[in-house]
């Protein structure tokens, strides 16, 4: 699946209707390059379950948890991992099940996600500096299918 995003909004009401459609232990991978989109893809996940004021990257924190009243929403960036051990010694795979987790820069750890997740790829347009290119893929038994009325 292809989306093209013309500015941050855009991103950000994509990834809210993507929202629709997500449960309990759903993992997204987001990767891209710095200022690509993905933390702006994580304010439209949490706009979804009303916790789009609650926001901040989790770069020092590796973690930030987010409750609602329907979901438990964790949104990691494991850009500063030493390696996989170090996600490993935080817990990290302990969070899997419970609830949706979001994790940028999650190509570092794939080979540790357990087998049905979505990874959403970000690339900069060289065209025009707003847009984005995401490229959304399935794996394990995850189905696209899903999302095509979007």
């Amino acid at each position: 699946m292809h989306f093209i995003s013309k500015c941050e909004e855009d991103t950000i009401d994509f990834a809210s209707k993507i929202a629709t459609k997500l449960n309990k232990k759903d993992i997204i991978v987001l990767t891209g390059e710095l200022g690509s989109g993905k933390t702006k893809f994580v304010q439209g996940i949490l706009k979804y379950f009303g916790l789009e004021n609650q926001i901040s990257s989790p770069t020092f924190t590796i973690v930030n948890e987010y409750y609602s009243d329907k979901i438990n929403i964790y949104h990691f960036d494991v850009y500063r991992l030493a390696d996989i051990d170090e996600f490993y010694a935080i817990g990290g795979e302990e969070y899997f099940g419970k609830g949706i987790c979001l994790i940028e820069w999650g190509e570092m750890i794939e080979k540790i996600l357990p087998p049905d997740y979505i990874k959403v790829t970000f690339k900069k347009n060289e065209e025009n500096e707003e847009y984005r290119e995401l490229e959304i893929e399935a794996f394990g038994e995850k189905d696209l299918n899903i999302f095509k009325k979007i």
